[in-house]
């Protein structure tokens, strides 16, 4: 028994978190009351055991999501409370303060934040003690989709659909399943250098779907370009360290192969030296769930790439950037001193910041040190 406690906390994560649920429901056949709708599974074939690893059995037959909603004030989550899914998640498991932290950090890790701490880890230990085998707790458009104005629930469809796939081999048996502890052992090669780069594909507009071929040699070429990317870098001008590839649908290991020796042979795909060939594949049948009226087709099959590169400290060098920007005027800063955050702890964390980025170059250069740059 493998059971996985989903956290989503604060406003992004309330949102995110709600339409995460909204498509493993749909992928289950469970309806918005929590229970199990058979006639969705056309096939017969479903193996619902699996159900248990992000859902608990109630007493009346009833799923109930292993899940805990936390924000400071309550407008977003009495919107779960109040909404279509307002049945399927248990009471105790929406907490809500009564005020939020206004955007400022330090307000909410050093005071509001304070008063809710002891008993959103009550509700967490409760969860906890209502598994078996906990194996892990995780917080967790414009132009493939064609939206002018992308909303926020369109992006957090989007977000959905990439991390449906990382979790489906917890959800759905699968010979060629990749586990959580998995995706530790083979992306994450020093505890510093754990940030992968997620590409989706395909990610294609009801309109354009039909002019489409879906095809797997298509998906895995599309999860090497840019513009299915979810953090803007340049991966060609960095090194990979490994890769898993996460196919879901009507995929056969043959296919796979094939798509990967003609990635390798016709893209420039550079990894460090003491990582030649570092793939990992997973493989999971059941196909993926389209949420009905929303912008993005359904599609036989579909691939999430995990990839642990060099590149991304490109996302760090603009962050760094910016901060700089910003803490060289002083801006804003006095807003978090007056919550009881310390200046130095600015300083501390842009120098961190900077070491990271550099952790990155040095193993773009081969010259990275483990020892040195552990914690």
């Amino acid at each position: 028994m493998r059971e996985v406690i989903s956290l989503h906390i604060g406003q992004a994560g309330v949102q995110i978190g709600s339409a995460c649920w909204e498509l493993f429901c749909l992928e289950h056949g469970i309806n918005p009351s929590g229970c199990l709708n058979l006639q969705s599974d056309q096939s017969g074939k479903r193996d619902i055991s699996s159900l248990t690893t992000f859902f608990s059995e109630s007493a009346d037959g009833h799923y109930v999501p292993r899940t805990l909603l936390a924000d400071l004030e309550p407008t977003v989550v009495d919107v779960i409370r109040t909404g279509k899914y307002k049945h399927l998640f248990h009471p105790l498991q929406m907490v809500t303060g009564r005020e939020d932290a206004a955007n400022n950090y330090a307000r909410g890790h050093y005071s509001v934040g304070k008063d809710m701490i002891d008993k959103v880890m009550d509700r967490i230990r409760r969860l906890a003690e209502n598994c078996d085998g906990l194996q892990a707790i995780y917080n967790l458009c414009h132009r493939n989709l064609d939206i002018d104005r992308p909303s926020y629930p369109n992006l957090n469809r989007l977000i959905a659909q990439v991390v449906s796939p990382i979790t489906a081999s917890l959800r759905f048996e699968d010979a060629l399943n990749v586990d959580l502890m998995e995706f530790q052992t083979n992306l994450v090669p020093y505890p510093r250098i754990h940030f992968p780069l997620v590409t989706y594909a395909p990610i294609v507009s009801v309109k354009k779907a039909c002019y489409e071929t879906f095809s797997v040699m298509d998906i895995t070429r599309n999860c090497f370009e840019t513009s299915n990317q979810m953090v803007k870098c340049d991966p060609t001008k960095g090194k990979y360290m490994s890769i898993c590839l996460l196919y879901r649908g009507n995929v056969t290991p043959n296919d796979v192969n094939e798509a990967i020796s003609a990635i390798r042979h016709r893209r420039q795909i550079n990894f460090v030296e003491w990582c030649p060939t570092g793939f990992k594949i997973g493989v999971n049948h059941e196909p993926p769930t389209a949420v009905p009226g929303d912008n993005a087709a359904p599609v036989p099959r579909a691939l999430c790439m995990l990839a642990n590169t060099t590149a991304i400290a490109e996302a760090w060098a603009r962050l760094n950037v910016k901060f700089d920007l910003m803490y060289s005027k002083r801006a804003f800063i006095h807003w978090f001193i007056g919550e009881g955050m310390e200046e130095g702890e600015f300083i501390d964390a842009r120098e961190d910041m900077d070491l990271l980025e550099r952790d990155y170059k040095e193993i773009a250069a081969d010259e990275f040190d483990a020892d040195s740059n552990d914690g």
